[in-house]
């Protein structure tokens, strides 16, 4: 689990996150959405570290990040993974190359070991062993995500941060990374944080959301409970597109049915 406490940052005079708390739970998807601007990028790079909050707490399992000392942030970074937004392959490094790389910086483990663990996550993530000696421009788009999963996967993280992991990708991809990035949350119980403005994910795997307006959370909650949120900027942003006012407008009345439904059942049943 990983916790935020009352952080606050800002550049230059202007402040980008205000006064945010929240709680990101082990096994679970949690997302981090709002608009470009609304400064979860900003507040994501907190929580990794990359960024030094002017205010508040940061917490992995009751550690605080703000006031570790530098070897211990180091040793703190061996138990994160990390999936960039542009998957961030090397490009003269096969795939199979790509996932030992991390091991080959941080691990103990003998060349037999290490090999062993990256082919283990590639074929995790469904890679075929023909793929491991391509290069990443001689695979899909998709394929290079699932290699970049495997690669965040391979020094066994607790943690796993995820930048726009479909952006770039096609609308049936991004639901299979959607739902591989959920079932290794689950499977290896990892606290997964995913930024993210792609409402298809949100619907997908979002099982806590914190949404992100102006720098504060306006928002929290389950990908069921926005059906039933009277935040009106969060159904401003949800609901923009006309395909998810139509979805909002299939629960509502879907909703007041099965009260009638149940009321006329109520009446006969006390007759």
């Amino acid at each position: 689990m990983i916790e935020v406490k009352n952080i606050n940052k800002s550049f230059d005079g202007n402040t980008v996150i205000k006064n945010i708390s929240a709680r990101f739970d082990t096994g679970k998807t949690n997302m981090i959405i709002g608009q470009s601007g609304s400064g979860k990028t900003v507040l994501l790079k907190c929580i990794i570290g990359l960024y030094s909050a002017d205010s508040g707490r940061v917490e992995y399992d009751g550690r605080n990040l703000t006031q570790m000392k530098m070897s211990e942030i180091r040793m703190l970074r061996r138990e994160v993974g990390m999936l960039f937004q542009g998957s961030a392959l090397f490009d003269s490094m096969s795939v199979l190359q790509n996932v030992l790389f991390p091991m080959e910086m941080f691990s103990d483990k003998t060349k037999t070991e290490q090999l062993e663990r990256a082919k283990f996550c590639l074929n995790r993530v469904n890679l075929q062993e023909k793929s491991f000696v391509l290069m990443p421009s001689e695979i899909s788009g998709g394929m290079q995500k699932r290699v970049a999963i495997a690669r965040a996967l391979v020094l066994q993280p607790k943690y796993l941060f995820c930048d726009e992991p479909n952006s770039g990708l096609d609308p049936k991809t991004s639901l299979i990374i959607d739902k591989l990035i959920h079932e290794l949350t689950r499977e290896f119980n990892i606290t997964t944080i995913i930024n993210s403005h792609d409402m298809n994910s949100v619907m997908e795997i979002g099982e806590n959301i914190i949404f992100i307006n102006n720098g504060q959370k306006a928002w929290q909650g389950s990908k069921e409970q926005i059906f039933d949120s009277q935040n009106s900027e969060l159904e401003d942003f949800v609901f923009a597109s006309e395909l998810y006012k139509k979805v909002k407008i299939s629960h509502t009345k879907k909703i007041n049915l099965n009260f009638i439904e149940n009321n006329e059942n109520g009446i006969k049943n006390k007759n």
